[in-house]
C-alpha cells in the first residue's frame, strides 16, 4: 500500500518557483516600468473621478435617466431615477460617482486593449491559439489571486485596483470580439473585396457592424466583470462603494456593509440595462414627459370611453 510520504522525493517546489520568478527578478528589474503603466490610467480616473463628482446630483441624474429614457426606454429611465435618488438620500453620493469613474476607466481601458486583440484573433487562427489559453487563466484565477502581484508591482491604492479590474474584466470583450467577427459571412466579406475594399475598410464597413451586437455583448460581460472586480480592489486601497462594504466588514456594521451593497446592486443594474439596450438592435420608441404624465391618468378615462361605447 502507497502512502503519501512514499511520494515526498517527487514533490516540485512551485511556490517557491513563483516566488523566486516574482520577488527576485521580476520586481527588482521591471517595477519601475510597472510603474509607469500607471500614469494612463491615473489621468484618465483622476479627470473622470473629478468631473463626476462636481457634477450636480440632480444634473447627472437627469442626464442619465435621460440616457436610459432613449435607450432601454421608459421603465428603465424611472428605475434610474429613483434608484440615484435612494443612493443619494443614504448618503453614498460620493462613494457611488467614484466606483462609477473606476468602473468607466476600467471599462475604458478593457476596450482600447480588447477590441484590438480580438480583431487580431479574429484574423489570425495562431494568435488565437496562443491566447485562448491566456485567456482561459485570466477567467479562471480567483480575482483575489491577482491582488497580491499587482502590490508587489505596482504598490497599494485606487490606481493598482482599477489594473487588477482591467486584467479581470478584458477577456470577455477579446472572446466575443473575436467571435463576433469569425461569424460573420465569408460571401459578404468576399463581395466587399471584390469591390475594391481595403481590409481596413472591410472590417470597418462590413465585420464591425455586423458584429457589433457580439461585441456589444461582451461589452456588458465586460462592464459587470469590471464593477464586481472594484469592489474587492478595495482591499488593496481602491475607494468607492467597495470600501463601504470593506469597512463595514470589518467593522461588522451590518447597515453600513448592507447600503454600500444596495448601491452597488443598483448602479449595476442601471448600467447593465443601457448597455444592454445599446447593444440590441430593436429601437425602443421614446415618448414625451406630457405623454408620459398623460399615460398616467388614461386608464381611467379610456375605461370610462370604452363603457361608453358598449352602452351605446
Amino acid at each position: 500500500m502507497i502512502s503519501p510520504s512514499d511520494f515526498d522525493f517527487l514533490a516540485i517546489p512551485f511556490a517557491d518557483w513563483i516566488n523566486l520568478f516574482v520577488r527576485d527578478w521580476l520586481v527588482p528589474n521591471f517595477r519601475p516600468f510597472f510603474r509607469s503603466m500607471q500614469w494612463p490610467v491615473s489621468q484618465v480616473l483622476n479627470g473622470l473621478s473629478t468631473f463626476l463628482n462636481a457634477t450636480p446630483m440632480l444634473v447627472f441624474t437627469a442626464v442619465l435617466a435621460l440616457i436610459a429614457w432613449r435607450t432601454a426606454g421608459r421603465g428603465v429611465a424611472i428605475f434610474t431615477l429613483v434608484a440615484l435618488v435612494f443612493i443619494d438620500l443614504i448618503g453614498l453620493w460620493p462613494e457611488t460617482m467614484t466606483t462609477l469613474a473606476m468602473v468607466v476607466t476600467a471599462v475604458f481601458f478593457c476596450v482600447v486593449i480588447g477590441i484590438p486583440l480580438g480583431v487580431l484573433a479574429a484574423r489570425s487562427d495562431i494568435f488565437q491559439a496562443v491566447l485562448r489559453p491566456i485567456l482561459d487563466i485570466m477567467q479562471t484565477i480567483p480575482s483575489f489571486v491577482y491582488l497580491v502581484p499587482i502590490v508587489m508591482l505596482f504598490g497599494v491604492g485606487v490606481v493598482p485596483g482599477i489594473i487588477a479590474t482591467i486584467i479581470f474584466a478584458v477577456p470577455p470583450i477579446i472572446r466575443l470580439t473575436n467571435l463576433g467577427i469569425r461569424n460573420v459571412r465569408h460571401d459578404l466579406t468576399e463581395a466587399a473585396v471584390a469591390f475594391g475594399a481595403t481590409p481596413w475598410q472591410s472590417l470597418v464597413e462590413v465585420q464591425f457592424p455586423l458584429a457589433l451586437r457580439t461585441i456589444m455583448a461582451g461589452l456588458n460581460q465586460t462592464l459587470m466583470l469590471a464593477l464586481s472586480m472594484v469592489v474587492i480592489a478595495a482591499l488593496i486601497g481602491a475607494g468607492g462603494l467597495g470600501l463601504t462594504v470593506f469597512t463595514g466588514l470589518g467593522r461588522l456594521d451590518v447597515g453600513n456593509a448592507t447600503a454600500g451593497g444596495v448601491g452597488i446592486v443598483l448602479l449595476a443594474i442601471i448600467l447593465d440595462r443601457i448597455s444592454q439596450a445599446l447593444g440590441e438592435k430593436r429601437s425602443v420608441r421614446t415618448v414625451s414627459l406630457m405623454e408620459t404624465m398623460r399615460s398616467l391618468f388614461s386608464p381611467q378615462r379610456d375605461a370610462a370611453a370604452g363603457e361608453s361605447q358598449r352602452a351605446g
